[in-house]
């Protein structure tokens, strides 16, 4: 399972010209689902970016996580994470889970997520979406369990 983590002062998705999800200051998560993945993996990434050190302290050192701060949580499903890029000039998504698999473990990471904070709004499965964002630093983190 893949998060790529971005430390945002905002962030929304729009699906059909509505905005389904928004966040303030925090983090916005895509999230890609491989074949081998489970609820275990899933429930293990959730643990990571909730605690992952991506804000800075009065120090201006990296110590703080978004539930430190208090901070937004922004969830969005994308299969195109688990691409193989290695070769060629067209990704192969063989590694991607199917979309029975994948849409449960979304499911499972968000309730994950809701469970140990409070702050969390989603993208949703299989749409069209448009991802606003304010990236913040730039700070980007690839996560992997």
């Amino acid at each position: 399972m893949i998060a790529l983590l971005q430390r945002v002062q905002h962030a929304s998705v729009t699906v059909d010209n509505k905005i389904i999800g928004k966040i303030n200051n925090g983090i916005l998560l895509f999230i890609g689902v491989e074949k081998k993945d489970s609820e275990e993996k899933a429930r293990r990434l959730s643990e990571r970016f909730l605690s992952y050190r991506a804000f800075s302290d009065e120090q201006d050192k990296m110590n703080l996580s978004v539930v430190d701060i208090d901070g937004g949580v922004l969830l969005v499903p994308q299969f195109t994470l688990a691409a193989d890029t290695r070769k060629g000039n067209r990704p192969s998504f063989s590694s991607a889970a199917p979309p029975e698999l994948g849409h449960p473990l979304f499911n499972y990471i968000v309730t994950q997520t809701q469970q140990q904070h409070h702050k969390v709004a989603t993208g949703q499965f299989a749409a069209n979406m448009k991802v606003s964002l304010l990236n913040d630093g730039p700070v980007t983190f690839w996560l992997q369990v």
